[in-house]
């Protein structure tokens, strides 16, 4: 498994918390509001962008999956229908539309990384 020197999760961060950590993070993200993947995993002190997919693709159905975004702005491969649904509903501003692929118009709707509480420390206010 690789180090954390080189901004991954390593043999000292277990799977699980890394996990936990994840879905921490985006359930802390507010309605109208994006991450992108890459944002998810530098504030947990990461660079690994690509597991923070592989968490979503696996752990990430319950929690708020559309608020995590490619760093293009386009909602999760094979999701697109479901998420514009949430889009809107929450009201988060887009880009695109018709006949074009949509995408969330990040320089409006994406969170700055700072969350109203500790993700990596595990003070979720939900117990997670």
């Amino acid at each position: 498994m690789p180090s954390i020197s080189d901004g991954r999760p390593g043999p000292d961060d277990a799977p699980g918390s890394f996990v936990e950590r994840v879905l921490n993070v985006v359930d802390a993200i507010p309605p109208g509001r994006v991450m992108t993947y890459g944002d998810v995993a530098a504030t947990l002190g990461s660079r690994a962008a690509r597991m923070v997919g592989q968490v979503m693709a696996y752990y990430g159905s319950d929690v708020p999956w559309w608020r995590v975004v490619r760093a293009s702005g386009h909602p999760p491969a094979n999701h697109e229908h479901l998420a514009l649904q949430h889009y809107r509903a929450e009201g988060t501003p887009l880009l695109g539309g018709g006949d074009a692929p949509y995408r969330v118009d990040l320089r409006t709707a994406r969170l700055d990384g700072a969350v109203p509480w500790d993700a990596g420390g595990g003070n979720h206010p939900s117990g997670r």
